[in-house]
């Protein structure tokens, strides 16, 4: 579990293509692997992954990512030298500053129009109508993997409004038009939706 905080970005050093996975060695400063374990559960762009095998003092981590989830989020896309968005996983008795994230991607959602100034970061992005329909205004959404807020939702997608501390901290002020992001929806309001539909189904049943 994850809080949708990210901590840092890191930077993919090295890619490798092997039978059925595809292998990313990641770079991040060595204060963000203190205590890692083989095993353990890190964050990339919201991605859950599985870390193989690390070198905490040198600052690399590596993880192995299958077809599936290279298909599903926007790993697939990523070359050497690419900025990701970096968390390590929920501790007990850490502070809870965005909401709970899973690190389960539903797919990715298309920049398409961003106005940014030295204070504020607007994006507005577009999202399939099957991801669409859970996104409520003022509601949580995880976006490469940061807690947000929903600003303003239309017909074909929501905008966001980002402050310069998340600019500092993540990739999202780096993200171009055209770029894919990474879309965790908040499962309790999915779990919310899909009851009163189906409660409301029963009832016009009858």
């Amino acid at each position: 579990m994850f809080t949708g905080i990210v901590q840092s970005s890191a930077t993919i050093g090295q890619i490798d293509d092997l039978p059925g996975l595809r292998r990313f060695k990641l770079q991040v400063a060595p204060q963000f692997l203190q205590q890692l374990q083989r095993g353990a559960s890190i964050a990339i762009n919201g991605t859950c992954l599985t870390a193989t095998d690390f070198d905490s003092a040198a600052g690399w981590v590596y993880f192995d990512v299958i077809a599936e989830t290279l298909a599903k989020t926007n790993l697939g896309l990523l070359q050497v030298g690419s900025k990701v968005n970096f968390e390590r996983s929920l501790r007990f008795g850490d502070e809870i500053g965005g909401h709970i994230v899973s690190g389960h991607i539903q797919g990715t959602a298309e920049l398409v129009a961003k106005q940014q100034d030295a204070q504020n970061c607007h994006l507005q992005l577009r999202l399939d109508p099957e991801l669409l329909a859970y996104v409520q205004p003022k509601g949580f959404i995880a976006v490469e993997g940061c807690s947000l807020t929903v600003g303003e939702v239309d017909a074909t997608g929501f905008s966001l409004y980002l402050i310069p501390e998340t600019l500092a901290l993540t990739t999202l002020g780096e993200k171009q038009l055209g770029d894919k992001l990474n879309i965790e929806l908040d499962q309790q309001t999915v779990t919310i939706i899909r009851t009163v539909e189906r409660v409301l189904a029963e009832r016009l049943a009858k």
